[in-house]
């Protein structure tokens, strides 16, 4: 039986209380896994993890699954108790790395390094039994859109593949206005659902120049995203899917003030 075709999707991780109360942007996540043809694994890119060179992670040797990785502090304590024991699967991570290197990146292996909270949030969400393989890709410190989106170019035959690639990130991301949000009465800042509104926008129509360009063309850019670690992973799936994918809206929505939860399935022109 030939392996189902694929999204790439982009998702909201949000904070990491969101396993213990999953809320909208929760219920949204698993609605859409359910939905979905079962994969045959899943390449998750999380924006909590970024290395010089494309990382490809797998389970260690001596376990034959990830670690689940508590990257937070403050937060309750059963938060520390959660544990995802996805397991890996080393073809499907030679079949990765395989791509990333015919695609002229330079990689290396890690099987040192567990799931964080931006992998296993929303894995524990849509595919709660953690029963399919999962092979974690890094993000590639100090590169940017088009570099990214190339990195998901080069993946984009696992989709066909049966394998799910899953991009974790947020829509806009900015702590320090968070905090002071705290002593503002919560009000959500105009520019999260601006900045949000001009990204889908531009998915929507498919403008890749604009949405690489987003730095200097989209409204609030640097605001929402002081740093563009949870901006990244959107770029890996759009690349992954392909310039003539089909984008779908699979929740939108803004938690804690500041964190727009918008989340997109990209589905390749030949799938649809």
């Amino acid at each position: 039986m030939a392996n189902p075709s694929l999204p790439a999707l982009f998702v909201a991780h949000g904070a990491p209380t969101m396993v213990l109360e999953p809320g909208a942007a929760g219920a949204a996540l698993a609605r859409a896994a359910a939905k979905l043809p079962r994969p045959r694994a899943i390449v998750v890119v999380s924006a909590h993890w970024q290395t010089e060179l494309p990382t490809v992670g797998i389970a260690p040797q001596h376990a034959p699954q990830f670690e689940t990785i508590h990257d937070f502090s403050g937060f309750p304590s059963e938060l520390y108790r959660v544990r995802y024991p996805a397991r890996c699967d080393l073809g499907v991570a030679e079949q990765v790395r395989g791509l990333l290197n015919s695609g002229g990146f330079d990689t290396q292996v890690d099987d040192s390094r567990g799931l964080d909270h931006g992998a296993w949030t929303p894995l524990l969400l849509m595919y709660p039994a953690a029963d399919i393989p999962v092979i974690p890709i890094s993000l590639h410190r100090g590169r940017g859109p088009v570099h990214h989106f190339q990195v998901g170019r080069a993946l984009g035959a696992l989709l066909a593949d049966g394998v799910l690639l899953l991009a974790s990130g947020n829509l806009t991301h900015n702590l320090g206005d968070f905090r002071r949000s705290l002593g503002d009465g919560g009000r959500t800042p105009a520019y999260v659902r601006e900045f949000a509104d001009w990204m889908w926008q531009h998915i929507a129509t498919g403008d890749e120049q604009a949405l690489l360009a987003y730095r200097q063309r989209a409204p609030h850019a640097v605001r929402a995203h002081p740093t563009e670690e949870h901006l990244l992973p959107l770029y890996v799936a759009l690349g992954a899917a392909g310039r003539a994918c089909r984008p779908e809206c699979l929740y939108t929505g803004v938690d804690l003030v500041v964190l727009a939860m918008d989340s997109f399935a990209f589905w390749p022109a030949r799938s649809s």
